[in-house]
């Protein structure tokens, strides 16, 4: 039974979609596995970890017949992939997929949709928005690094999602930087929090398209959807109390300079260059007029870089991780940048954009 035919890159592109949390090996086989369904010329994507679903769906089915199956999902899209462009054929024979291109034939094997596990349905949103995906993924884009990655504070492996009357906030935080992001909304809500995965969130990073299409977000107890074009996703979310990220906010800092971002962020890269793998320390000796970045390492080593800022506020001698500072640079979209310091050496530093109150992202200082 022929389930599709169509040309490769529009096969392939929403199996792309649906693959990348597809695992090779797992301790339960299906999972490898992505759910094909044909519902006439309507056909579906799924897979699924169990805590994250992603489908989409795509009209090159052939037929009127309904029917389901599954398949290993990276050796489908590695086939396809290596296969020139042109029509290839899906095909259903004997519990094997039949993939078929030019005179290259593949054969499968299948395992029974009936076994494929699904998440549940999301029931009783407490909030439904729109936004544009092009907005949305600039918010995650100006957080999404400052999550923590595997800390035993399970609620810092993601991103803290606020809902509060007509903004949207994103904060993520690895206990040593924290990054905090806002945006307005069409509709009114009352508070709501949610920790986010930290793999449904590169996940987002990843498929979210830069324009200006809608993305329904829907908010469960449990649960969040995602829905934009073609694709729908589907995340449970992190159980927990995530720090009150306002009281870390640094306020009423003096010492404060406006620089340009590229330029910092070239001369953080160059005194990167002498870092040992285990010390990424950097020192910043700020003065009035001049900004010194120096960095050393175990083979007495040294780095020096010399920039010109206005500045009037105390001389500062304070230590960052060097890692640290250049995450934020990297996702800024931003020409130039605002940098807020405290009265000395132990004060966290407040990195914000000049005349823009969407942002903020603060990093605690390091022993040099």
């Amino acid at each position: 039974m022929e389930l599709v035919k169509t040309e490769r890159d529009t096969l392939l592109r929403p199996l792309q979609m649906v693959s990348g949390i597809v695992e090779r090996r797992h301790t339960l086989p299906i999972l490898s596995n992505l759910l094909i369904s044909k519902n006439g010329l309507d056909v579906s994507f799924l897979s699924t970890d169990l805590e994250l679903q992603i489908t989409t769906h795509a009209v090159f089915g052939i037929g009127s017949e309904k029917v389901a199956t599954t398949v290993a999902a990276r050796k489908l899209v590695d086939i396809l992939r290596a296969m020139p462009i042109g029509d290839v054929t899906l095909a259903l024979s004997s519990k094997r997929l039949i993939v078929q291109f030019g005179k290259s034939r593949f054969v499968l094997q299948t395992l029974s949709a009936d076994e494929f596990p699904m998440l549940a349905q999301i029931k009783d949103c407490s909030a439904s928005l729109s936004v544009s995906q092009r907005t949305f993924k600039q918010l995650l884009g100006m957080v999404y690094f400052a999550m923590a990655q595997q800390d035993i504070r399970y609620y810092l492996n993601g991103m803290l999602l606020v809902v509060d009357g007509d903004q949207l906030m994103a904060v993520a935080t690895d206990g040593h930087r924290l990054a905090f992001a806002s945006m307005k909304t069409d509709s009114v809500f009352s508070r709501q929090e949610i920790i986010i995965p930290r793999k449904t969130i590169l996940e987002l990073q990843r498929l979210l398209e830069d324009r200006d299409d809608s993305l329904k977000i829907d908010i469960a107890p449990t649960q969040v959807k995602f829905i934009f074009g073609q694709v729908e996703l589907v995340s449970k979310l992190i159980e927990g109390k995530f720090p009150e990220f306002q009281r870390v906010i640094p306020r009423g800092y003096k010492n404060t300079f406006v620089i340009d971002r590229d330029e910092l962020q070239h001369s953080l890269q160059r005194a990167a260059i002498l870092m040992s793998e285990k010390f990424k320390g950097v020192r910043c000796i700020v003065a009035p007029g001049q900004l010194k970045i120096m960095s050393t390492n175990a083979d007495q080593e040294e780095a020096r870089e010399e920039l010109e800022i206005v500045y009037h506020g105390d001389t500062l001698d304070v230590g960052f991780n060097v890692i640290y500072l250049l995450d934020v640079l990297a996702n800024l979209k931003a020409h130039m940048i605002q940098v807020a310091l405290g009265s000395d050496a132990t004060s966290s530093a407040l990195i914000t954009i000049p005349e823009n109150k969407q942002f903020k992202y603060v990093v605690m200082p390091m022993r040099i």
